[in-house]
């Protein structure tokens, strides 16, 4: 039997949310947790809203219906289609009614643990400096999460409101995902203590916090730099001139018209330097652009755990001095 689906048809599988999926066809599994918030019955920690889905405890989540059914009963993208039409066909979808105002999502923070010992720990091993682990803390920008002891990195709006809350594994699951609610907007930053006109770019917090401890070892004061993470690898337009420039970075910039010079400190794989000549392109304009990779490594916490395993900060100093500034 054929397994072709017409365009249409596809697209209406995929239409289907988890939410939608689980009133309609397991509606006793289904639990409100909160506002547009849910979770099930048998699995507290896989949690739906506003269209997605994360499953914290097995570290992945997506966008519908089609992604459970492939990742939970190992199918097949088309299988997981023809599995849902299957039911689609013996009972059609119970879609909630949608409001014609589009309201901001609020942001569900993870539970936090009494104490960050482990988030500090594997932070430490990772080459940061202990003296900005604690910092970080102190201010309320990374916590230790209470059921899986996941680093929180939290981000937050003018006014102070968190807005933001990206979680990372602290063992080898190497699980990330970004808290239900999270406004990539408002994505994990530090900010200098002083006006500056100069901003640096990463992809993730660890990078971010990699290169506040560079500023560290060589001498400089950290906490006057404005760095800002993308919370995630930036993907451009496949015509590099039509890209667009990553929201919180938009929105930074908008705020911050002292801005002038803009270091990009992105991965120096193929992803990271696609990304980063699409920037250059569509911000040098108005900007001063300096394309800044780790010269070792893929990321600027492999080039910290380079220089601290090979014990080279001294050259490097010399080397990088009036780089990392």
């Amino acid at each position: 039997m054929s397994k072709y689906v017409s365009p249409e048809v596809l697209k209406k599988v995929k239409e289907m949310d988890l939410i939608t999926y689980f009133k309609t066809y397991n509606p006793n599994e289904l639990v409100k947790k909160s506002n547009n918030v849910y979770i099930t019955k048998t699995h507290d920690s896989l949690t739906m809203s506003n269209g997605l889905w994360n499953w914290f405890s097995r570290g992945y989540g997506g966008k519908n219906a089609v992604d459970y059914i492939m990742k939970t009963e190992n199918l097949k993208f088309i299988d997981a289609i023809h599995f849902l039409l299957d039911k689609m066909q013996i009972k059609s979808p119970i879609y909630e009614e949608k409001s014609s105002k589009i309201k901001e999502q609020k942001l569900i923070l993870p539970e936090k643990n009494d104490n960050n010992s482990k988030i500090i720990d594997y932070l430490k091993k990772r080459g940061i400096d202990e003296e900005i682990i604690e910092k970080c803390i102190e201010r309320n920008l990374i916590y230790e999460e209470k059921n899986y002891h996941n680093v929180v990195f939290v981000g937050y709006d003018e006014t102070v409101n968190a807005k933001y809350a990206g979680c990372r594994a602290t063992n080898v699951t190497k699980f990330k995902n970004d808290a239900t609610g999270s406004n990539k907007m408002y994505s994990f930053r530090l900010e200098g203590n002083k006006k500056t006109d100069k901003i640096f770019i990463f992809e993730g917090a660890i990078d971010l916090l990699s290169y506040a401890t560079l500023f560290k070892l060589y001498g400089q004061n950290w906490e006057d730099k404005t760095m800002i993470s993308l919370a995630g690898v930036y993907q451009p337009a496949k015509v590099l001139e039509q890209s667009k420039v990553p929201i919180a970075i938009e929105n930074y910039l908008k705020l911050h018209s002292e801005i002038r010079r803009i270091y990009l400190c992105l991965d120096s794989d193929e992803t990271g330097k696609n990304a980063s000549k699409a920037l250059q392109i569509i911000l040098s304009k108005k900007y001063e652009i300096i394309d800044r990779p780790p010269k070792k490594g893929k990321d600027y916490n492999d080039y910290l755990c380079h220089i601290l395993a090979t014990k080279s900060i001294e050259n490097s100093i010399k080397i990088d001095k009036k780089e990392i500034r």
